[in-house]
């Protein structure tokens, strides 16, 4: 199996009036942890020497630190203007407030700021959901930054689409911000955003920027049925990890999409990998996806991936193979009235 040389990264515009970003972002979830700063260092180096423009942190990754490393790269570079840097706040308040509180936003965006060395942060996501704050207080607090000129765009990250919606309605009632982005959960094996999140985003014209496009590691094929993961990866140190656990996802349907998948990516002589990646660039409202890898090397085999075309045939392969299909109610019984055109084009619904 060989891997292409990387190419130039292409751009895309995040949302109505959003900043542009290149089509693979690189994930800082790993500065400061997995990866050491010197290795952060030749990692950001290598990504904007490929077209990248697009880095994604968050204030709570490695406590701060990852927004501590690519500020201090961005210094020893002459600064950060030429890149979108997008961080998040959320849950890391201080005592006393909840998170998207304004109380716990104003001070988690200032000392994101000092971390990252920035006058400004270009997209601010709020890292998901509060129940214990209005969403017109986390709107109105966004909108002070952004007229303060601390944030230049705002975005949201795991969201349901009832919540992403009240967040659309209550900006547009009021006059705010309106996010450009949604940052989920997104890949061939995990579609479920496809019923009511995604819908929602092409509705509004948000972009999405998924993150795990490759499963926490389950679509590079690294991992067997018969046999527990071992050994310095993801799953090796923790196999029960998150939403990507081994006894999570060890299923008869993962195995079916990672042999669909192995089937084409023989055919295009491309590891499982640049063809998952293929597959999520074409669905529709993905505008950066998001990479968020421990090495270089990694980093470097998943930019190979911006090349690979995949036909309309192995393009509906995948979709068909990965479709979770629809619950009966009400999405399979509003056939009936002829509304689920939108999930039939998306891939979601299984006759």
């Amino acid at each position: 199996m060989t891997t292409s040389s990387t190419t130039a990264l292409t751009t895309n515009t995040l949302g109505p009036g959003g900043p542009r970003v290149s089509s693979f972002a690189l994930g800082a979830m790993t500065f400061g942890a997995e990866t050491d700063e010197a290795e952060a260092f030749r990692q950001l180096d290598f990504f904007v020497d490929q077209g990248g423009t697009f880095i994604d942190t968050a204030d709570v990754y490695s406590n701060g630190l990852s927004e501590k490393i690519i500020g201090r790269w961005g210094r020893s570079r002459g600064g950060l203007d030429d890149l979108i840097i997008a961080t998040k706040g959320r849950f890391a308040p201080p005592a006393g407030s909840h998170g998207a509180s304004r109380r716990s936003l104003v001070r988690s965006v200032n000392a994101s700021l000092k971390r990252l060395q920035l006058d400004a942060i270009d997209l601010y996501f709020i890292h998901g959901w509060d129940e214990q704050t209005d969403v017109v207080d986390t709107l109105a607090t966004l909108a002070d930054l952004v007229g303060a000129g601390k944030i230049h765009h705002i975005a949201w990250s795991n969201l349901a689409g009832w919540q992403l919606q009240k967040i659309i309605s209550t900006a547009s009632a009021h006059g705010f911000p309106t996010p450009v982005a949604l940052q989920p959960q997104y890949s061939l094996l995990e579609r479920d955003i496809e019923i009511e999140v995604l819908p929602c985003c092409l509705s509004a014209g948000i972009a999405l920027t998924p993150w795990s496009p490759l499963g926490g590691g389950w679509l590079t094929g690294k991992y067997d049925a018969r046999r527990r993961p071992t050994g310095n990866t993801r799953l090796g140190v923790d196999p029960n990890r998150g939403v990507e656990a081994y006894d999570l996802r060890n299923t008869d349907k993962t195995w079916e999409i990672l042999a669909v998948l192995d089937t084409i990516a023989q055919r295009h002589e491309r590891p499982l990998a640049h063809v998952a990646l293929a597959w999520l660039a074409s669905r529709p409202g993905v505008m950066s996806i998001l990479l968020g890898v421990r090495t270089l090397d990694q980093l470097r085999d998943n930019l190979a991936a911006a090349d690979l075309i995949l036909s309309d045939s192995e393009l509906a392969q995948l979709t068909c193979v990965s479709a979770g299909g629809l619950p009966t109610y009400p999405y399979r019984f509003l056939e009936v009235w002829g509304n689920v055109d939108i999930w039939q084009r998306m891939g979601t619904y299984q006759r």
